[in-house]
């Protein structure tokens, strides 16, 4: 039996999403945008999983659209602007879907993230990258600027630097792209994966409630004017204060224990 084009596995509290489509660099085909797409569906309803790991079979994280199916469908008869139309669509879809995903989702990144691979890593919420791991979003090059890319892109990143690899379509190593904030840290040779779960495993050692309402929060704020942010923020404290368990974690803190919190 042919291998499933994306991997689920969850380990501890940990789930583990692994794009496999190896030979294609994990291009992001009609297939595994519908595969991610169910995915963080069963994930949003899965209270068992505090942190979701999102990273790529092989030698790429991911190469970017699938662009020889594409072009099949340019050249289809019956297919055109619509598909593409609905195609963009989708993974749009697929890409707010982690920002909406109750569990902070990060990016483990090894090789090439590029064009729609490179939008994937910045929807992440966080991201480690591997220290010769590269990024660029590089539609550009062949005539194609990276527009729905640049959504996700230009809200991790300020906007000369942006603009410059939307413009340019040139990569950017694993240490520009964390000066530039585009990944939270990046790995020393073959401690990639240690990294990445070391990191997913601090975050769902927390209290699961009050992870999910602040990362709600957070994206929620983030656009709004500054007073009206304080209104939001403050409404997510008050839901999160009133959290039975957080009751126990203010009082373990006061006691100078650990808090006995469930699984």
């Amino acid at each position: 039996m042919a291998e499933p084009i994306l991997i689920h596995e969850q380990r501890g509290k940990v789930a583990v999403l692994t794009l496999n489509r190896p030979a294609a660099l994990n291009a992001l085909s009609d297939a595994m945008l519908a595969a991610m797409a169910a995915a963080f569906a069963e994930l949003a309803q899965d209270r068992s999983v505090k942190v979701v790991i999102l990273r790529g079979a092989g030698r790429a994280f991911c190469a970017g659209h699938d662009l020889k199916e594409m072009q099949a469908a340019r050249s289809a008869a019956d297919r055109g602007a619509g598909y593409f139309a609905a195609l963009f669509a989708r993974c749009s879809a697929v890409m707010l879907a982690i920002r909406a995903l109750p569990q902070p989702v990060i990016a483990e990144v090894q090789g090439v993230a590029a064009a729609a691979g490179c939008q994937l890593v910045a929807s992440c919420d966080l991201a480690v990258a591997a220290h010769d791991a590269r990024f660029a979003v590089n539609g550009v090059n062949i005539g194609l600027f990276c527009s729905t890319p640049m959504v996700a892109l230009s809200r991790n990143i300020a906007a000369k630097p942006a603009l410059e690899m939307l413009l340019t379509g040139e990569m950017i190593s694993a240490a520009r792209a964390q000066e530039l904030g585009l990944v939270n840290r990046v790995a020393a040779s073959g401690q990639l994966s240690a990294d990445t779960m070391a990191l997913a495993e601090k975050i769902a050692a927390k209290l699961g409630p009050a992870v999910r309402i602040g990362k709600r929060a957070f994206y929620d704020q983030i656009e709004l004017e500054e007073a009206a942010a304080y209104r939001l923020a403050s409404a997510a404290m008050v839901e999160n204060m009133l959290w039975r368990d957080t009751d126990e974690g203010v009082n373990a803190f006061l006691a100078k224990r650990a808090p006995d919190w469930p699984e």
